[in-house]
């Protein structure tokens, strides 16, 4: 539990400095309220209503995600796979080559659904 303690006390300390900032600035902030303040802010777009169920979201909108995600992913396992490039040899190097090969199936199918194109 000794190795831990350190851990905790650092949790605490930021725990107890995030309440304290919320209560000091409830009890000493500014308070005054517009009726601008009080609506959604959606950017200076009057706000339409949605349907009962929800509404339909554009395919665009899935691709930019999943894109997204694709090169973050990538990103995660290229950094330390050049880190320890000189210790994994031939299998990292393969493996990598698969990994690459299997993030641009990914790429070439949101290039193909038109993810790429901004309109």
């Amino acid at each position: 539990m000794n190795a831990y303690a350190p851990i905790l006390v650092l949790g605490a300390l930021g725990a107890g400095f995030a309440i304290f900032s919320v209560v000091m600035a409830t009890l000493i902030g500014p308070k005054r309220y517009n009726r601008a303040k009080l609506e959604a802010y959606e950017c200076g777009i009057e706000p339409t209503p949605m349907p009962a169920g929800g509404g339909r979201f554009p395919i665009k909108y899935y691709l930019t995600a999943m894109l997204f995600i694709v090169f973050d992913i990538e990103i995660v396992f290229l950094y330390p796979w050049a880190v320890t490039f000189d210790s994994l040899g031939i299998f990292g190097l393969v493996e990598m080559l698969l990994f690459v090969l299997t993030v641009f199936v990914a790429y070439a199918y949101v290039w193909r659904r038109g993810g790429l194109e901004w309109d």
